[in-house]
């Protein structure tokens, strides 16, 4: 029955190591209890610094980014923290401790250089490079550091041994304004006498081609590391000129087209000094955001060999990350290894087509060792691989690499629905892939870029699934630093590709997309509680409203600047997916009213009380201007869509005698459409949650359960094992998407539309934050369709939440927990309850949704599955 601390946490990093923060706000998280009603009153809080103890005794029920009452770090520095948090009885938990470790906090605490190789060829690939030196040591240090990070992609060994796990560091970033740097603790390498550090240097996203079709050098054409290895407090070496480089097996390796790796030679000599660069100019950033890791291994499933008579493994996931080669592999000296990859088959074949120009092919030149392979500076999205030059190829010969930016992983959801299940592993699947580094739009084409609209519109998910807050957090930074390059423009993907901001490409002012800078910020802020969220990005909100926005003389939209609207409406033509049915300035206007509204209610939050009087302002007006724009007297709108409804009811922007009849319109609608789903990227999102709030949640679980294209179901019925970027990705004949001309895309892994586990979480297993930071859950299953039981959990910043419920005997029975210093409202058909932590149990009555199942405007449908209904 005791209450614990399961974790003490710094701001919103990963551990407390390298923390870039001189004042970090501490939170502790509690351990599930069986304790009912268990609340904090105060806490003592014990930071050791230089062996000296201070002790503080705090009366507050905080427990979440509670404010550094000590002095500020120093570079450097080391904290020992030890919190236990003392109950309303005056009982206390035990101790939980966490050592904190401060980063270079200084510019000038920097003293190395950026090093390179003389210039490489500008408008071609630059193959690998490796800069290295030796040095000596009269003794082994106690503590020893390596401060790094590069222009391009790096990996270091000391002594020959790799640092760190870290892969594809320092990752992406907006360069010309954030450089995260990498902190590694290596005084395990070290020994006395002679050490050679040694540094592997790619081009990676800094100056490889980024974009379709691609451009060279956006951020420089020179690579280069930056690193001061420290040891005892002591600067040892620092990347300078005394530095030399030389080439290494890595022949060639790009994002886009792969790697080549050549085993013939066991060494290579040194060619010359170093170069030495400028200093990055920009910000040297020890980031709160997780590294990018192999999280995960998968063995193939089998090999198939296709008519053309190819080998090609298949992994049985659609996965991101690479291959590791298992064996040393016999051959001639200069015989090839070729690995193709791709995310799907096309009749038997692999189906490289949605890759457009990237080639995603990995070459091994034989005649050396080979065992251990992988490679260091490129990555593929795959399920199969086709392998060329392996006689004796078997399932044991390659390994699949798993990588991912390494956030800890928080929410889980289950049902009684086996295709639901699998629907929400694929959203799973669908974030891991394309949260490596920046949450891109997809992981294997020639694009892989930080689209603004998929992130906003799929945060609430990722908020629930992992610990996205230093993920996300540092992201935005970029985002509002880009935005001010471009006079209050957000760009549509972020880091924004350009060589130079004031002579290069600009961005398009796109709403939906924009409203990222508004919308998602907020999400974090209501996962987690962080004010700081919405306080660091308030200047980036103001300027897309103010100045970023192409508006009409009434303030609207303007009509002549085109706009992505309802991006992927199914029933648009392939080749042209922003041509759906809904108008597209309706889509953005509704849009624009709601993050007006929303900045002027973040704005209240944050105090700024002449902002808030603005935009509240600026909402009513604009408000009034969509309803005579877009709305008829009794409840239209010019856009009969599905699309047009869902944004005009979930953003309020019908009067309340036009509800009812928008609601029989979109029920009309769906019914029409025999439950198929006709939304894009607009209203993909909220369908689901708004039929449910609004009466409608047996249509919204008809829809759920729809398996026909386009629906949810359709690819998991089609064997998908990550979410489509098209509704039909894939045709039933196995025919890829033939979306042609500039568009000719068709990604299956794409993560926009997995925005429906939102919908399942929220709803289906009925937990959803009622405050800010999971303070208070709402715990209200709403059960429908042919799902007879589901459990889902969430291990918040106070600790984890958790609902199960089954449906048995006329009876829904729930099982509901709450962690320590959490509460929650627990609403139940003839039930309403509040309460703290603990574990409960209620039973209800409960009685068939009497609309179950809806029929279709032509009678019902049939769904094909054996465990679905059949009306």
């Amino acid at each position: 029955m005791s209450v614990e601390i399961a974790a003490v946490t710094a701001e919103h990093h990963e551990s407390g190591f390298a923390i870039g923060h001189a004042s970090p706000r501490l939170s502790w998280r509690f351990a599930a209890t069986s304790l009912k009603g268990w609340k904090q009153s105060g806490y003592e809080l014990v930071i050791t610094r230089e062996g000296k103890d201070e002790t503080y005794n705090v009366t507050s029920t905080a427990s979440v980014l509670v404010p550094w009452p000590s002095s500020p770090l120093k570079s450097r520095e080391v904290a020992h923290i030890k919190v236990r948090a003392i109950a309303i009885d005056k009982t206390s938990t035990s101790w939980a401790s966490l050592t904190i470790e401060a980063a270079l906090l200084q510019r000038s605490d920097w003293k190395a250089a950026l090093i390179s190789r003389p210039p490489q060829i500008p408008d071609e690939p630059k193959p690998p490079f490796r800069v290295f030196r030796t040095f000596s040591l009269d003794s082994v240090p106690k503590t020893a550091r390596l401060y790094s990070t590069a222009h391009g992609l790096y990996e270091v060994t000391i002594n020959g041994v790799r640092v760190g796990d870290h892969v594809l560091a320092p990752g992406w970033q907006s360069y010309r304004h954030h450089l995260n740097y990498q902190t590694y603790n290596i005084g395990s390498l070290l020994r006395t006498g002679e050490n050679t550090i040694e540094a592997y240097i790619g081009e990676g996203w800094f100056a490889g081609r980024l974009g379709r079709p691609g451009e060279r050098n956006l951020w420089g054409d020179r690579l280069g590391f930056l690193g001061q290895l420290e040891a005892d407090g002591q600067i040892v070496v620092v990347s300078n000129e005394d530095w030399q480089y030389r080439d290494g097996p890595v022949k060639s390796a790009e994002i886009y087209n792969g790697e080549t790796y050549d085993s013939t030679k066991s060494s290579y000599p040194a060619l010359g000094p170093v170069d030495v660069l400028s200093l990055p100019a920009a910000e040297l950033v020890a980031s709160d955001a997780p590294p990018v890791r192999r999280i995960l291994e998968i063995k193939p499933l089998e090999i198939i060999t296709t008519p053309s008579g190819k080998k090609v493994l298949n992994f049985g996931q659609n996965l991101v990350g690479w291959l590791r080669l298992e064996k040393d592999l016999a051959g001639k000296a200069g015989d090839k290894v070729v690995i193709r990859h791709a995310e799907v088959l096309e009749h038997g074949e692999l189906g490289t087509r949605p890759l457009r120009t990237a080639r995603a092919t990995d070459e091994i030149i034989l005649g050396g060792p080979t065992k251990g392979w992988e490679p260091k500076f490129t990555f593929h999205g795959f399920q199969y691989a086709e392998i060329t030059g392996v006689s004796d190829l078997d399932l044991k010969t390659f390994t699949a690499v798993v990588v991912t930016s390494d956030m800890r992983r928080t929410g889980h959801f289950s049902c009684s629905h086996s295709m639901i299940n699998r629907l929400h592993k694929n959203v799973e699947w669908g974030m891991i892939g394309n949260f490596v580094s920046v949450p891109t739009d997809c992981p294997q084409r020639d694009e892989r870029l930080g689209w603004t609209g998929d992130i906003q519109v799929f945060a609430p998910t990722a908020n629930f699934l992992y610990d996205t807050s230093g993920f996300l957090g540092g992201w935005l930074k970029d985002v509002a630093a880009e935005q001010k390059d471009f006079d209050g423009i957000v760009p549509t993907v972020v880091p924004f590709l350009t060589n130079d901001p004031k002579a290069g490409p600009r961005p398009k002012p796109q709403g939906i997309w924009a409203d990222a800078t508004i919308i998602t910020p907020h999400d974090l802020y209501t996962t987690f509680g962080d004010k700081e969220f919405l306080q660091k990005q308030f200047e980036s909100m103001c300027l897309w409203l103010d100045k970023g926005v192409p508006r009409d003389p009434v303030g609207l939209f303007a009509p002549d600047v085109p706009q992505y609207g309802d991006w992927l409406d199914p029933y648009a033509p392939p080749s042209f997916p922003a041509h759906g049915r809904t108008d597209t300035h309706l889509t953005v206007n509704a849009y624009l009213v709601y993050v007006t509204g929303l900045v002027s209610e973040i704005a209240t939050l944050l105090g700024h009380e002449v902002q808030a009087a603005k935009y509240a302002s600026d909402y009513s007006r604009l408000r009034q201007l969509f309803q005579t724009e877009y709305i008829t007297t009794p409840g239209r709108l010019v856009s009969d869509t599905q699309t047009s409804f869902v944004l005009a009811l979930r953003f309020g922007l019908l009067e309340p005698n036009q509800i009812e009849n928008a609601t029989k319109r979109l029920e009309w609608l769906i019914r029409w459409n025999h439950f198929k789903i006709s939304t894009g990227f607009a209203g993909t999102p909220i369908i689901l949650p708004v039929l449910a709030d609004n009466g409608l949640l047996s249509l919204a679980y008809r829809m759920l359960q729809e398996r026909d294209n386009p629906s949810w179901l359709y690819s998991v019925g089609m064997g998908a094992t990550t979410i489509w970027e098209r509704w039909d990705s894939m045709l039933v004949d196995g025919t890829i998407n033939p979306g042609k001309s500039f568009c000719q895309m068709t990604s299956f892994n794409h993560y926009a539309l997995g925005s429906v586990a939102a919908f399942l979480h929220n709803t289906v297993g009925g937990l959803a934050p009622a405050a800010p930071g999971w303070r208070e859950a709402l715990i209200r299953p709403q059960p429908g369709g042919t799902i007879t039981s589901a459990s889902v959990s969430f291990d918040s910043p106070y600790g984890p939440y958790s609902v199960s419920w089954l449906i048995e005997g006329g009876k829904l029975k729930v099982d509901a927990a709450i962690p320590p210093n959490g509460s929650a409202t627990v609403v139940l058909p003839g039930l309403e309850d509040k309460v703290g932590s603990g574990e409960y149990h209620y039973e209800v009555n409960w009685e068939a949704d009497p609309t179950w199942p809806p029929k279709g405007m032509a009678g019902p449908q049939k769904l094909l599955m054996p465990d679905e209904f059949v009306p």
